[in-house]
């Protein structure tokens, strides 16, 4: 009787948990300004790239936007690369993607987003987060000096976006926020 008890009890507690982690549903202007938060990091991604790419960028200074840029990423999330040259995408880990982005052997590099936009709407996950995907398309061009060599190429790139609820102590108070972190950046296209 006791450990049916306990399992009766068990389930209770598991179905309780499971309504009320999705009853929890974010409100239309909740949502309107977590999509602006989503778009911004997005944009400050976007500036961090370019600072991380540019030759003209001091060493020191490229750590701390790498840094910077690093924050704005769920853990193990990955960055996809192509070109116009290979078929092939690599995929890196975000603190790797940098590097290697800063170390390209070019003499001019100028990296530009745009067309930043959500193509799907925020879907809730049955662990109470919330998913969706924001598109961008990167211009690229790279110049070497000594050869006259020049490569552009424009690569389509889909961003996860997760969004949870986190909990942060200020003044001996627990706040509830949402929090937006970016994902996975996945290559869909490249073209010259």
């Amino acid at each position: 009787m006791k450990n049916k008890m306990i399992l009766f009890l068990g389930l209770f507690l598991a179905t309780s948990v499971s309504v009320l982690a999705q009853s929890e549903t974010i409100s239309p202007a909740r949502k309107q300004a977590i999509d602006s938060l989503a778009l911004e990091k997005v944009k400050d991604l976007s500036k961090y790239v370019s600072i991380i790419g540019s030759k003209e960028t001091q060493f020191s200074e490229a750590n701390r936007v790498m840094d910077r840029a690093e924050e704005l990423f769920s853990p193990g999330a990955e960055m996809g690369v192509s070109s116009i040259n290979t078929n092939e995408i690599a995929y890196y880990k975000i603190r790797r993607y940098f590097e290697r982005l800063m170390a390209l052997n070019y003499d001019r590099v100028n990296i530009t987003w745009y067309d930043i936009q959500y193509i799907s709407d925020l879907e809730r996950q049955p662990d109470g987060r919330y998913v969706g995907v924001v598109t961008v398309y990167q211009r690229f061009e790279g110049t070497s000096i000594e050869t006259g060599m020049t490569y552009k190429d424009t690569t389509k790139k889909d961003i996860t976006i997760y969004v949870e609820k986190k909990q942060t102590q200020i003044a001996g108070r627990t706040i509830e926020f949402w929090d937006v972190m970016l994902g996975d950046v996945r290559v869909t296209e490249t073209s010259a």
